[in-house]
């Protein structure tokens, strides 16, 4: 999902962000909140959405950002959105959200504005939720700031808080014997911070699933395996298919690096699945009466280089219902 770009933010905007994540996760739900979630069945449930980064080759900057919604159970596309972003807040390890989830939110927000009956219930995300070196990565960073159920799903262990991919935790791999085996993932504090989950039986590598937010673990584990047709949740690979398929199509008409998005009035699905700053923040999020807002601004044209200046910048999205 991430690629890094040169350059890195002043120690001051990492301490600020540090207080926004801090800040942010006192707002973090651990538990489930909807009567779907306790349903053995998930009764209830009917859209599962995900999201998705992808980069333009050998481009730290140029990426496309993508919303999929999908049906429950069918698993069937529903909504998607993909558009043509500039990331140029750089990467650093532990601030992914500050670097993509702007994009999402606003693909999110754009969705409950214009076709509210296709709101995703839960939101899948490639990456870790509170599996995280401050207990808040972008699972959390999304959950909060759009208020909808989410999942972190990461296809690496981050470790962090004792855990290490070492021979013993590859032993625990190697004895998951079907899809929907898992083992907890429980760091030197005590704290199991998600679930090592083998998504498919002929799958060789576990998923990482953990917290984002207003879902149980528990929860999240059974539907994330009930999302799996492969290895990775099917709203996660919907998401990154038609967001590199958008890069292709975008790339295939402009003909050129500078990227411009192409209004599709309905998306043609891809036949094969791919395998696989500033002294000012990038993203400023504040509370304000139990409620979060997030803001940010665009890059000026006079911007001297990525890393300075307001560095995030949005074009037009195209939209489709299928």
């Amino acid at each position: 999902m991430a690629r890094k770009a040169a350059g890195r933010p002043p120690e001051e905007t990492l301490s600020l962000w540090k207080r926004e994540q801090a800040l942010l996760k006192t707002l973090v739900v651990d538990r489930d909140t909807e009567a779907w979630q306790r349903d053995p069945a998930f009764s209830g449930l009917q859209r599962v959405g995900g999201v998705d980064v992808s980069f333009v080759k050998g481009d730290s900057v140029s990426a496309c950002a993508s919303l999929v919604v999908l049906s429950y159970p069918e698993l069937e596309v529903m909504y998607e959105d993909c558009r043509m972003v500039s990331l140029t807040a750089p990467y650093v390890s532990g601030f992914l959200a500050f670097r993509e989830v702007p994009f999402l939110v606003d693909a999110v927000q754009q969705l409950r504005e214009k076709e509210p009956r296709l709101m995703p219930q839960v939101l899948f995300v490639d990456g870790n939720g509170v599996l995280h070196h401050r207990g808040f990565g972008v699972a959390c960073h999304l959950g909060v700031l759009t208020d909808l159920p989410c999942i972190g799903v990461a296809k690496k262990l981050l470790q962090v808080d004792g855990l290490e991919n070492n021979a013993l935790h590859k032993e625990k791999i190697r004895l998951l014997q079907g899809g929907g085996d898992s083992f907890p993932l429980m760091g030197g504090s005590g704290t199991v911070l998600g679930m090592a989950l083998k998504s498919h039986d002929h799958s060789t590598k576990p998923l990482y699933v953990s917290v984002g937010h207003k879902m149980s673990l528990e929860a999240a584990v059974r539907l994330t395996h009930g999302c799996c047709k492969f290895r990775i949740p099917e709203p996660v690979r919907q998401a990154d298919i038609r967001s590199r398929d958008y890069i292709r199509r975008t790339l295939g008409v402009q003909g050129a690096p500078a990227l411009r998005p192409e209004r599709s009035k309905k998306a043609q699905r891809p036949k094969a699945c791919p395998q696989g700053a500033s002294e000012e923040p990038a993203v400023s999020c504040c509370v304000l009466n139990c409620s979060v807002k997030s803001t940010w601004q665009r890059t000026e044209p006079t911007c001297p280089s990525p890393c300075e200046g307001a560095i995030l910048e949005v074009h037009p999205p195209a939209l489709a219902v299928i």
